[in-house]
């Protein structure tokens, strides 16, 4: 299991975002050499995870619970399939893409670690993405949000328990999996078309995103 590559944002005005200026970050591109990676600050005023990185709409993006978007180039190479059109690294806005890590079945609470010698961050994974008009704008494929919504493999959020670099190259070693179910593909049925799992996800405890747990004990609440 490894990183494919660490991708940074090219910044670029889009009509297809609410941010002020018009700013979006969605297109990230492979960089090399390392790239520090730290716990941006809380969400709405934090942005990315990764240096240099850029995160166009703080309100809806970037903070401590989605410091860092991974995706599995395994997905991408199944959406090129079917889409019939090359999907480079980082084109879905990811931090890091990876290989022969099945993100979506990835548990919420599951650690990473990222790197040779230990030295590298200690990830967690926490949330899934929830596609959102700037990524249907640059993709630019029709019906593109109910078609992504459908395969239910977002992709997971991170957020950062100790700092270090990353690279393209980096082993990734999961280090701690947790004995719930509540992966990522199932936190992402339960908050888009399957609310009858919303309290399960609870499982996962403090690991949970909180937005997810408030609307889980919501809820469980009526």
């Amino acid at each position: 299991m490894q990183l494919l590559s660490v991708n940074l944002a090219k910044p670029h005005r889009s009509e297809h975002t609410d941010a002020e200026g018009n700013w979006t970050g969605i297109d990230k591109q492979p960089v090399t050499g390392p790239v520090a990676v730290s716990a941006p600050g809380p969400r709405g005023t934090g942005g990315s995870g990764l240096a240099g990185d850029t995160i166009g709409d703080l309100r809806h993006h970037g903070g401590d619970e989605q410091a860092v978007y991974a995706y599995a180039r395994e997905e991408l190479d199944s959406w090129e399939r079917e889409l019939g059109r090359t999907l480079p690294n980082g084109v879905f806005g990811e931090n890091l893409t990876t290989s022969g890590v099945d993100v979506d079945e990835a548990r919420i609470g599951e650690r990473w670690r990222i790197g040779e010698t230990g030295s590298g961050p200690l990830l967690e994974v926490c949330s899934m993405r929830i596609p959102c008009r700037t990524f249907a704008g640059w993709l630019d494929e029709r019906g593109w949000i109910k078609r992504f919504m459908a395969h239910a493999r977002s992709g997971a959020y991170l957020r950062v328990l100790e700092p270090g670099q990353v690279r393209a190259g980096d082993p990734v070693t999961v280090v701690h999996r947790p004995d719930h179910e509540v992966s990522v593909s199932f936190l992402f049925r339960a908050l888009t078309g399957e609310p009858g799992l919303l309290p399960r996800i609870l499982a996962a405890g403090e690991a949970l995103d909180p937005l997810a747990r408030e609307k889980a004990l919501r809820r469980t609440a009526n």
